[in-house]
């Protein structure tokens, strides 16, 4: 809960520094890394995406990843 002096003091600061984990991207519906069902490192092989034969056969599969 942000209190109203909390409040004031964001308005009148220059700089905020956030410090987040990974459940932060995971509430706003972006894959985790881990994640069991969705996680980027369980839909894809890093050792077959990360070479340039991958690169040269499907480029646009190795950027998405």
């Amino acid at each position: 809960m942000i209190t109203s002096a909390l409040a004031q003091q964001l308005r009148e600061t220059k700089h905020v520094v956030v410090f987040t984990g990974a459940g932060a991207s995971a509430e706003s519906g972006i894959p985790t890394f881990r994640d069991a069902l969705t996680g980027l490192w369980e839909r894809f092989d890093p050792a077959q995406l990360a070479t340039s034969e991958a690169f040269r056969a499907d480029p646009s599969l190795c950027w998405g990843w």
